[in-house]
């Protein structure tokens, strides 16, 4: 199996394992706490983290790390490489600390600043702060984590970094099934399982780091050249990669403002949302931004740029291979998913009729969300920073003012579809500016993919039509019977899905891995 594509599949699968433990997680946390006021506070005790995760230390300090370590490890010697790592761990050490310490001794006023709903509700307000004061240690470790990843992903170690969320959802299933009942307050344990996952995760990825020779020492760095080129990269891209949890930030806030239950309706619907993203949007990004980095780095030099094109193109045509249909099946199947994984006591048919309006709306826009996991790194491979940044600040405002245009007369639904709309915006930015750039020229052959595409979407979205039937029936039926039901369904649709493409002539010479290096561009 081709290099790349091997690595897609590794990443893919192991992340395909961590979504499926986090439906688990998700299916006991609605089964055993429901949709309500003590669920709400959790998750925005956990959402503020892992916001800040995203933004701090897999969004933007990932982006900016990968490219700068690369030329490390292509252009200095091994003793430059292991100085820029200690001193690049020991510059984000003190950072997370900081930023933790501030954010737990002004854990009540955050929670106003991320649900200002809560204002009128005491009661959750105290116990989303005190679950906060919990949850936001999760950053320092978790940011931490996110380096050690950033480091073994450059040295093509993409399995490590992709199984690790696979312990938080471990480690909160284990809180919530045993520390939970022992609690006055169970919902705690939700709380505690965070902090107890971001150190196990931490822990889990220094012997691999060790391996490599480049377990860090942390020591301070600000005026090391390498970590204050990370700096000016790391400011704008806390923006240009991270636009979609910001989005999704946005919908939290304006969604504590409605009625109870809004913040976990859009919760499990985002969640949903996720599985096809995280097996495909973030492994094409993980695996793609080395290869990109290498590429632009040989035609600054050379002036090939053929290599760097042709990997977004690659990535472009698995984006529209899988990432369209994954967008109609969720659409259409929204209420049956949600019935099968969630319908319980806790988690009635009036939250899976209100979780289904936004996760249909999340869906529409999945297309755009793994677009721009794919062509972010086009830019920060280029180490640009800036016009991403351009891009998501654009995109948030139009998010923002479609959200308060349609949160009042569509109410959570309104925010998921303001939030899909800014991200096919984005992604459609981000792809016009990379032409514009002249950086990437689409391959021969779009026109007669998009048709193939056109119509094998259409055969399966009549199909998913045609079996899936109204949401009602699903509310009606046995677990069991909704478990196979949906299997038979999800199959059949994969089959003819599958099936017309290659009753169309797509093959998979079609989806060829493009050259490891740049400086192969001229040999076709």
């Amino acid at each position: 199996m081709p290099k790349l594509t091997a690595a897609i599949a590794k990443v893919g699968s192991t992340t395909l394992l961590s979504r499926v433990l986090g439906f688990v997680r998700d299916l006991l946390i609605a089964r055993l706490f429901g949709a309500d006021a003590a669920t709400d506070a959790f998750f925005v005790a956990f959402k503020v983290p892992n916001l800040l995760r995203r933004l701090f230390a897999e969004g933007a300090f990932a982006a900016a790390l990968v490219p700068v370590l690369q030329r490390y490890r292509e252009a200095r010697s091994a003793a430059d490489l292991k100085d820029f790592v200690d001193r690049a761990a020991g510059s984000l050490a003190l950072l997370l600390f900081v930023v933790t310490a501030l954010g737990v001794l002004a854990a009540p006023l955050l929670v106003l600043a991320f649900a200002p709903g809560f204002a009128a509700e005491p009661e959750t307000h105290v116990l989303s702060a005190a679950m906060l004061r919990l949850t936001l240690p999760y950053l320092f470790f978790i940011g931490l984590t996110a380096f050690a990843g950033g480091v073994l992903n450059t040295h093509e170690r993409f399995g490590v970094p992709a199984f690790t969320p696979v312990l938080l959802n471990l480690v909160l299933i284990a809180c919530a099934l045993w520390l939970a009942p022992r609690l006055d307050q169970p919902v705690m344990a939700l709380a505690w399982g965070v902090l107890l996952a971001g150190l196990v995760q931490l822990a889990f990825q220094l012997p691999f780091l060790a391996r490599l020779g480049l377990l860090p020492r942390p020591r301070l760095g600000l005026r090391h050249p390498g970590v204050q080129r990370i700096g000016r990269l790391m400011g704008p891209a806390l923006f240009g990669v991270s636009v979609a949890q910001v989005a999704l930030l946005i919908d939290t806030l304006l969604a504590s403002l409605l009625v109870t239950g809004s913040i976990s309706w859009l919760y499990y619907s985002d969640r949903l949302v996720e599985f096809p993203l995280g097996i495909l949007g973030a492994a094409l990004g993980t695996v793609i931004l080395p290869q990109l980095s290498r590429s632009a780095g040989v035609r600054a030099e050379s002036g090939a740029g053929g290599a760097f094109s042709r990997t977004l193109d690659w990535a472009l045509r698995w984006v529209l291979l899988l990432g369209v249909p994954a967008s109609i099946g969720l659409m259409l199947l929204a209420g049956p998913v949600l019935a099968t994984l969630f319908l319980s006591g806790s988690f009635g048919a009036e939250d899976v009729t209100m979780a289904r309006q936004s996760l249909v709306a999340y869906s529409a826009g999945l297309t755009g969300f793994m677009a721009v996991k794919a062509l972010v790194p086009g830019y920060y491979g280029r180490q640009d920073v800036r016009t991403p940044m351009r891009i998501a600040l654009l995109a948030m405002v139009v998010n923002l003012l479609l959200s308060l245009a349609l949160m009042i007369p569509f109410g959570h639904g309104g925010l998921a579809a303001a939030t899909s709309l800014a991200a096919l915006l984005n992604g459609g930015l981000l792809l016009a500016g990379l032409n514009r750039a002249g950086v990437y020229r689409p391959l021969p052959g779009w026109r007669l993919l998009l048709l193939r595409a056109l119509a094998a979407n259409l055969a399966m979205a009549l199909l998913l039509w045609w079996l899936a039937g109204p949401t009602a029936d699903w509310l009606e039926t046995a677990t069991a019977e909704r478990v196979l039901r949906l299997a038979g369904v999800i199959g059949a649709a994969a089959l003819v899905y599958g099936g017309a493409l290659l009753a169309l002539g797509l093959r998979p010479h079609h989806f060829r891995e493009p050259p490891q290096h740049a400086e192969g561009d001229g040999a076709e």
